[in-house]
């Protein structure tokens, strides 16, 4: 093992930046492991935890830049770290000019007419940042996450006082007057207004409008706490007010993962003097899919129904589009009849949360053997999530798994090693696998697991075993990634694709035994 080590003081580079870059040089040939990132606590835990940590490191600072990498033996050491330090350096590749800021301060001075700004520091410093733009009457969208939830109230407070969006912590998707922000997809313009606490939640159903031909006036996120009984939904009420008034907006989505069952009922207190038509998708909630005493308000029991109904309000006429067909019963069941009876599970391995959420919910339909890193209920929550049991579905977009390596829908090659080991277990049915598209999302997911799902396949046949691979892509025709081309790969390997994360769940429970 040759470990190279490179600490640069007092050198700062946001979350989002690390983890392209971290990305980036994994995929270099000459290296085995790169870490690299701001020299946290965290991180450093992090490092020794995988065997990478060396003297140098002994005296860093959480300002400091840390840089190590596991070298292949063959290779020269400082010409691999000039590869790495080059990714810092590569100019923009768009061709358009970027300027580069060392403080909010001076990006606020010289972009007076800004009204948003979007913030990806480390945790520990995103509070007084945010502090900063609000003093500066500048709507947030917060992309970190670790921050607490004392100071996610008092930043929200703050900016309800102000009459302005804090969206966050740990916000990943909005688009703003027609400006996609972090984890976007690329969508028509329409009069659909949504507002998520729920990044990939948010993704699914704005993808989903473009592709019944409708459009999308603004999607505010709200950051996946805002609807816990400490923070009170203050900006989904805050967004749901926004949208209310917009004129552009004729309809409204909230989509939420599970919120506070108190906070629930008092964003459906303010729905009853609401004058546009409202479709609710709470996961979880009491009150999915049942009818509504509010004559404007409907609540929905998936993301797609959810979809469905809200596009019957709005005003535009739809775009001609072509939803892909769906697979039907007698297709499934044929390939049922070639699973072992000792083939019971599904294992769903998700960069999405929310769509995560959403198939833990739907199988939690049909089994009480549902077990999750995210579970609600603690006696269903894996002691260890790395190994799975019974039917297991896995958020490898949680802390847990993202500490001190990029977000899987930057780096959807997290999920490879799980992968495998679920196709060796012989009672598997089924493995169920999202891909988003998008920017900030990578540049081809179902390619980097083009090698693995084609030897999953492979270990389970050389077993004398059938093994399904289901999986969903996230995204629109016009993505950086273009969704039929990402879909055509994966069908090539003998994936069954659908066309919606609702699918995804239906797909997937019609493999459970006796469902």
């Amino acid at each position: 093992m040759a470990i190279k080590t490179v600490i640069k003081k007092n050198t700062y580079f946001d979350s989002v930046t690390l983890m392209t870059i971290s990305t980036r040089a994994n995929e270099l040939e000459s290296v085995k492991t790169a870490m690299i990132g701001m020299g946290t606590d965290m991180n450093i835990e992090v490092i020794r935890d995988v065997g990478l940590y060396t003297s140098e490191l002994d005296d860093i600072t959480t300002g400091d830049l840390m840089i190590v990498l596991d070298i292949k033996e063959e290779e020269d050491t400082e010409t691999v770290l000039a590869e790495v330090e080059e990714l810092f350096t590569k100019k923009n590749q768009s061709g358009t000019t970027e300027i580069s800021y060392k403080t909010l301060d001076s990006a606020l001075n010289d972009n007076q007419e800004s009204n948003i700004v979007v913030i990806s520091v480390n945790g520990n410093f995103a509070y007084r940042e945010v502090n900063k733009a609000l003093d500066n009457d500048k709507h947030v969208m917060l992309f970190s996450d670790n921050v607490t939830i004392e100071e996610e109230l008092a930043l929200k407070q703050k900016a309800h006082e102000k009459e302005l969006f804090m969206m966050g912590p740990d916000c990943g998707t909005a688009i703003i007057n027609g400006v996609g922000l972090c984890f976007a997809n690329e969508v028509r313009a329409g009069d659909i207004g949504i507002v998520g606490a729920s990044g990939t939640g948010s993704q699914e159903v704005s993808v989903q409008i473009h592709k019944h031909g409708y459009g999308v006036s603004q999607l505010i996120g709200t950051g996946g706490r805002d609807l816990s009984l400490e923070i009170g939904g203050i900006m989904m009420l805050d967004g749901l007010d926004a949208l209310l008034k917009d004129e552009q907006t004729e309809a409204i989505l909230l989509i939420s993962k599970p919120p506070a069952k108190e906070v629930e009922e008092k964003i459906i207190e303010k729905l009853k003097n609401a004058t546009k038509q409202i479709v609710i998708y709470f996961i979880g909630s009491e009150r999915a899919g049942s009818n509504s005493e509010i004559a404007n308000v409907t609540f929905a029991n998936n993301s797609l129904q959810a979809v469905e109904q809200v596009i019957q309000y709005s005003r535009m006429m739809p775009a001609e589009t072509m939803l892909n067909k769906n697979l039907t019963i007698e297709e499934l069941n044929h390939i049922s009849t070639k699973l072992k009876d000792s083939q019971k599970y599904i294992r769903g391995l998700f960069c999405g949360g929310t769509l995560c959420d959403e198939l833990l919910y739907s199988l939690m339909e049909f089994s009480d053997e549902v077990y999750s890193n995210i579970h609600k209920s603690k006696d269903r929550q894996l002691t260890n999530p790395n190994s799975s049991k019974a039917h297991t579905v896995i958020d490898f977009g949680d802390d847990k798994f993202t500490e001190g390596r990029p977000h899987p829908m930057i780096d959807p090659t997290s999920r490879i090693p799980r992968i495998l080991q679920e196709a060796r277990d012989p009672e598997v049915a089924v493995i169920a696998l999202d891909f988003e598209l998008g920017y900030g999302s990578h540049e081809d997911p179902a390619g980097v697991l083009e090698d693995v799902i084609r030897e999953a396949k492979d270990i389970a046949e050389n077993e004398g075993r059938e093994l399904v691979i289901v999986g969903y892509v996230l995204g629109t025709e016009i993505d950086p990634q273009d969704v039929n081309s990402q879909r055509e790969k994966l069908e090539n390997l003998g994936v069954l694709v659908v066309d919606s994360n609702h699918q995804l769940c239906e797909v997937a429970k019609s493999f459970i035994k006796g469902a």
